[in-house]
Order: structure tokens, then sequence, then C-alpha cells
């Protein structure tokens, strides 16, 4: 085949699943810097591509909703056979997936050969279960013959927009650029990946009282996480920010940080993509499976030495054996070291 000049990329999963698409899309982009990279994904995403440099255009699908169902398949696979993209890129393992591609009749379609319907593709890549998430993605250009040196990280870029709201909300609560804030992620669709907001808490009070504003993110789902804490945590340097701010805003906000400590969620994703260094907190999941920070000096903390871990490929609404050991023995002041050295280690760094 000859030089594709329109590319697709397909994937519909999770938040931090599409993140971690984007170091195969900058790879995509310097390989083919005058082609048409288009990317279809889920409303719910499509914010962190829209304004992605390696991005020519983002095709939203709702498979959940409007866009549910057979009538959504077909209608998606016309539009994009009309497109005539000559290859597409397929991270996404789902059948449904499988199925748009077969109907698109791209020429040259691209999966896992862990995918579901891989009779509907023409190449099948390894997946690879001991590599990260983005190694694995960056591993389907290899009939591309595109290859990585070493680990690339993801990217975000919040628009002039995000800046200046973000900026504002700043400036309401007297937050001034020279003060260091440290964020704090609570939420997860997972019961069993959260760390309790109790815990959280007392890690936001032992910050406060170090002299960092904490800033608490999240989407509205996480706003009694974020007002427990806000309250439990009893300092005027405790800010709760969830609800407040789109994906993209929270993404500036966590750049402008010093620190991010999150659960094994979206948001530490997007803290890598914006190279502010991470402290993560696993419970049911372990970082081998792929999804672990891996920027310069983050750092993961768990219970090790658990039987039950892990319990489940994605987490879980409770606690399989009832004790919840993974997170309950993860106490704050351990976590506090952790953020104390990681700021030590990248201070030093940037000497």
């Amino acid at each position: 085949m000859s030089t594709p000049d329109r590319i697709l990329v397909f994937q519909t999963a999770f938040l931090g699943d599409v993140i971690l698409t984007t170091p195969m899309l900058q790879l995509l982009r310097e390989r083919f810097p005058s082609a048409v990279i288009d990317v279809v994904t889920t409303p719910a995403a499509a914010p962190f591509l829209v304004d992605h440099p390696a991005v020519t255009s983002v095709i939203p699908f709702d498979k959940r909703k409007s866009q549910k169902g057979l009538r959504g398949i077909l209608a998606l696979a016309i539009m994009l056979r009309q497109r005539q993209y000559q290859v597409a890129v397929v991270p996404h393992r789902s059948f449904r997936t499988a199925l748009i591609m077969a109907l698109s009749r791209i020429p040259r379609r691209i999966t896992f050969n862990t995918s579901s319907g891989t009779m509907f593709y023409h190449d099948l890549v390894p997946y690879e279960r001991t590599h990260h998430e983005s190694a694995r993605n960056i591993s389907l250009l290899s009939p591309l013959g595109i290859s990585a040196d070493g680990a690339v990280l993801p990217s975000l870029h919040p628009s002039a927009s995000d800046v200046r709201t973000v900026a504002t909300q700043l400036f309401q609560r007297e937050i001034l650029e020279d003060h260091a804030m440290i964020a704090i992620a609570p939420g997860s669709v997972w019961n069993t990946k959260r760390w309790p907001a109790d815990r959280f808490a007392g890690l936001a009070r032992r910050l406060a009282e170090a002299g960092f504003q904490v800033m608490i993110i999240g989407g509205k789902d996480d706003a009694a996480a974020g007002a427990e804490i806000r309250t439990a945590g009893d300092h005027k340097n405790i800010h709760d920010m969830t609800g407040r701010l789109t994906l993209m805003q929270s993404a500036e906000l966590i750049r402008r940080s010093r620190l991010l400590v999150t659960n094994d969620s979206a948001p530490l994703h997007i803290g890598v993509a914006m190279r502010t260094p991470v402290v993560a907190l696993f419970g049911a999941t372990v970082p081998a499976f792929g999804f672990g920070p891996y920027g310069p000096y983050d750092r993961v903390v768990e219970t090790n030495g658990l039987s039950c871990r892990p319990c489940a490929i994605h987490g879980g609404k409770k606690c399989p054996i009832g004790t919840f050991d993974c997170m309950l023995k993860i106490e704050a002041g351990v976590v506090f070291t952790a953020v104390t050295e990681v700021l030590a280690a990248a201070e030093a760094g940037r000497r």
C-alpha cells in the first residue's frame, strides 16, 4: 500500500484509555505530517482530542445512548465509508467495533490479536500483557513500519479558554501563581479503586498544614466526596473544585499543580499527560495491568502481599472478601511521605 493520506483511529473505551492512545497518535502525526488523522471516540472523551495537534478531527460515537444499536452502527459505518480512509488503527477490541470496521470497508484495518471479530481485520498485532497500555497501542503501528525508541508520554492540550477559566477560578480564591498547589482526585467509576474520603481528608489536612493549597478535583459525581474531604479536612487551604471544571480545565489545573494524588482512574493519566508528578493509589487493580503512571517522578502506593490482589481487571462495586484491606491499609501518613519524597525528587531534577 502507498503512503496513506487518510487514517482513522477507533477508540471508544474509558477516558484513560483514550488518553493512552495519544502517544500512538503523536507518532502517526510525526510519520505522516500531512495526512488526515481522524479519531472515533465517545462524546465524553472527545474534549481530550479536539485541540490535539496530532488529530485532524474527532468523530463522537455515542454508543450507549443516541447511537445505540444496529442503526447507530450502520450510520457510523456508512459515514466512515464515505470519508474514504485507507487505514484504520483500532486499539478498541469489541465486536461492535469490529463490525463497524467491516462495514466501513476501509482497505487496511489493524487491531490486536486478542480483539473480538479478528476475521474483520487485515493485520493482527500481538497484545503484550506485560507492556504498558501506551506501548501496546504504539505496537499497532508496526504494520505501518512505525516504532518508538523508548517510552512516549501522552499529551493533552487545554485551550486558551480553559486556561483563562482556571486562572479566573484561582484568582477568585486568591490563589496566586507562586502558591504551591497539590491536586487530589478522590473519584473513580469503581468503588474498589477509591481510597476512602476520610483518608483523603487526613492527607489534605497534612498538606494544607504544610503550606500547600489543596485542590480537590473531579466531576459532579465526585461532589459528595469533595464536600466530605473539604469539611473533614477543615482548613482554609483546602478547596473543593469538584463539578466546577470541565475535563480539560481540570487538566489545566493539574498542569499548574506541583503534584497530583489520585486513584487508579482517568486523572492519573491526565497528570502524566500534563507532566505533573503523580502519586497513584492502587487497590483492587495493579500497575502490572499496564495502566500505571510512568512519568519520571511518578510513584505508586499500594498494599503488597495480599493474596486477593488483583481481584478484577477494572475494579468492582465492593470488596469480594469484605475486608477492603488493599485500600484501608494505606494510611494518610504513608501517602504524605510519598508526596514529600516525589516533590523533593522533582525539585532536584529541575536543578
